[in-house]
């Protein structure tokens, strides 16, 4: 068991250290060469190798032990360990991953560079870690005042990205908030994977369990059906809720449609359908 622990242990330390490497490389490869700050620790880092000459690596293990004092005296003990180790590690793999334009063309090198830093945000995410920084006070604001932590976190993002203003222009501003969109929309997509689905609801006055019929035919589609209670005449009836990859969606339903042209259906979009056959 011990054994057992261990490999499981070691594992996720060598994710970790492949999530902040990969992190490492969107920022030295395509923001710090650029000069674009698009929020973070390794935002304030890229600002104040542009005004000071500092190196990236220095400032973000200045502020991340900063952070770790902070979550030692105001949050608890398992989140204080939680982000210990990637928060001296991150300034490592920054130390060790040299800094070089790969991409000359700045708007393209940002797009890149979101896709990227946003694969290792959303890898520590999976296996419940952290990099430290800017991660910690929407911690804090969460536990002392009950402010969402995304809200805040996209606060303190925000006022790096407008730091830029003031080191490289207004151009630079607009494209670290961009960065800043395009990571969180990214991190979204590969925290919940890219197989996405629709989720249809349907109700017919008679035609319910022909529907039904035709659709159970379908191989690539899962119904399901409810028993619910009509809110205008109190009638008991039934729902299909079916979920259909995107591809099907059109082929669907025109099959409802051809069965009954008034069916009511409510369409959604789903990230994740976990367990059974679909």
């Amino acid at each position: 068991m011990r054994l057992s622990n261990l490999k499981q242990t070691m594992l996720q330390m060598g994710l970790i250290l492949i999530a902040l490497e990969i992190i490492a490389i969107g920022i030295q490869l395509f923001f710090a060469p650029h000069e674009v700050a698009a929020g973070g620790a390794t935002g304030v880092g890229i600002l104040l190798e542009e005004l000071m000459g500092w190196r990236i690596s220095t400032v973000v293990l200045v502020i991340n032990i900063g952070m770790l004092i902070l979550a030692y005296f105001l949050l608890d003990k398992k989140t204080t360990l939680r982000i210990l180790f990637g928060s001296f590690m991150l300034p490592v793999c920054l130390a060790i991953t040299p800094q070089a334009m790969v991409v000359e063309d700045k708007l393209l090198a940002i797009i890149i560079g979101s896709v990227v830093y946003a694969a290792g945000i959303a890898l520590l995410y999976r296996i419940d870690a952290s990099s430290g920084g800017s991660t910690v006070p929407p911690l804090i604001f969460k536990k002392y005042f009950n402010i969402k932590p995304a809200l805040s976190l996209l606060v303190v993002d925000l006022l790096v990205c407008f730091a830029n203003v003031f080191v490289s222009g207004f151009e630079t501003f607009m494209l670290a908030t961009c960065s800043s969109i395009l990571t969180l929309i990214t991190m979204n997509y590969i925290e919940t994977g890219l197989n996405r689905k629709k989720v249809l609801y349907v109700m017919s006055n008679e035609q319910l369990a022909t529907i039904k019929e035709h659709l159970v035919e379908e191989a690539d589609v899962g119904v399901t059906i409810f028993d619910v209670t009509d809110g205008y005449s109190n009638e008991d009836k039934q729902m299909l809720m079916l979920v259909v990859e995107n591809q099907a969606y059109q082929h669907i339903i025109n099959k409802i449609h051809e069965v009954d042209p008034l069916a009511f259906t409510i369409v959604g979009n789903i990230a994740e359908v976990r367990g059974g056959s679909l």
